[in-house]
């Protein structure tokens, strides 16, 4: 039985944490709230509450002792925090040191920024956002302390429990570009690709992990509004601003079916 140890397990994280446990690994999964202790316990996930800064780490060492390990903390946007999320990145790795022999790194489509163009894990990263610019710093700071032993996963806009899209817009008059295609991934095709990087070992390279399908933004929340009974919003008919995310790597060395359709 392998050991993963989830650092975050917030709404990913801890979904990922579920579905590893069912799957028969054992799973230590960090959390900065004493109150979800006992949450993570109860679905026999090992609990750790880890603290950190840019600075230091403050973390039982067990919690490193894995076989791999998943950073599942994006960055908080709008926070004074934003630019230390690369710092935060350096610290975690130097923590885990020699003991664990895979590092995987939950980062975001958002590298790519919106040049109007198909992107895949071979485009240049163009990040037009200050939350997309420390990511990728966060992801050149792990490529180089683990050049051998990295894999980045990129998601796309994440959905699904929880995070009904039919809220995003409802109601809402004079949407601007409603006729941009929108780059989406649900929460269970998330963690299908995670689990599997694991069980084909598929380790040391990155994966762009969004949906094939790319609806037009009128489109795709018109009928997310509709299907939750909200009020339909308005798009402005226009396409400015946009990108269209696909994956080399996930169908050639995932082999992964999509298992819920955009």
């Amino acid at each position: 039985m392998k050991t993963i140890s989830i650092l975050g397990c917030g709404w990913f994280g801890f979904a990922l944490a579920k579905k590893l446990i069912e799957t028969g690994y054992e799973v230590n999964g960090s959390t900065t709230s004493p109150e979800k202790l006992s949450l993570l316990a109860e679905e026999k996930i090992n609990p750790f509450l880890i603290n950190f800064t840019a600075d230091q780490i403050i973390a039982d060492d067990e919690f490193f002792e894995a076989d791999v390990l998943f950073i599942c903390i994006p960055p908080k946007r709008n926070s004074p925090e934003l630019h230390h999320y690369p710092a935060k990145i350096e610290a975690i790795l130097a923590a885990a040191k020699d003991k664990i022999a895979q590092v995987v790194m939950i980062s975001s489509t958002s590298v790519y920024g919106d040049d109007d163009t198909t992107v895949n894990e071979n485009s240049e990263t163009h990040p037009d956002t200050d939350s997309g610019k420390v990511v990728l710093a966060a992801e050149n700071i792990l490529k180089s302390v683990r050049p051998e032993h990295f894999t980045i996963i990129r998601f796309a806009g994440l959905i699904g429990p929880d995070r009904n899209p039919g809220r995003f817009f409802a109601g809402k008059t004079n949407v601007p570009n409603g006729l941009a295609p929108v780059n989406l991934i649900h929460q269970t095709d998330a963690v299908g690709i995670a689990l599997n990087i694991l069980s084909k070992q598929a380790f040391g390279r990155t994966y762009n992990a969004c949906s094939p399908e790319h609806p037009t933004k009128m489109e795709f929340y018109t009928a997310a509004a509709q299907s939750a009974n909200l009020v339909e919003p308005n798009f402005i008919a226009e396409k400015k601003d946009w990108k269209i995310v696909e994956s080399l790597n996930v169908p050639t060395f995932l082999d992964y079916e999509f298992q819920v359709k955009i």
